[in-house]
């Protein structure tokens, strides 16, 4: 392979792997991250628990205006909803620090990667 095919070769896949990376998660939104794999998606990503109906999938919560409850898609409302519970969701008061919460709303405003 010539110098100039394996540099248009090099460039193609710098080029590719750019087009599909994301950006990184800020640790906010990293600790989010970590909070949903451990408290949330065990329900509202894999239903591992065969709960009927299931819970609503959280990718894009707020790119829609709202929420699958048919609520504002706020944060406010979202939390409202994680404390309190709502339907076959249990509340998790006392179980989020304000801290985590703003994480887990942080990384749920990513769209949930």
């Amino acid at each position: 392979m010539t110098s100039k095919a394996l540099l248009a070769a090099s460039l193609t896949l710098v080029l590719l792997a750019g087009c599909r990376s994301q950006s990184a998660l800020t640790p906010q939104q990293a600790d989010g991250q970590h909070l949903y794999a451990s408290r949330c998606a065990h329900c509202h990503k894999e239903n591992d628990l065969a709960l009927k109906p299931p819970p609503p999938n959280l990718s894009n919560l707020f790119h829609h205006a709202k929420l699958p409850s048919g609520a504002p898609a706020t944060d406010a409302q979202v939390v409202r909803t994680v404390l309190s519970g709502k339907g076959n969701m249990p509340s998790f008061a006392g179980r989020f620090t304000q801290e985590q919460m703003d994480a887990l709303l942080a990384y749920l405003h990513t769209g949930v990667r």
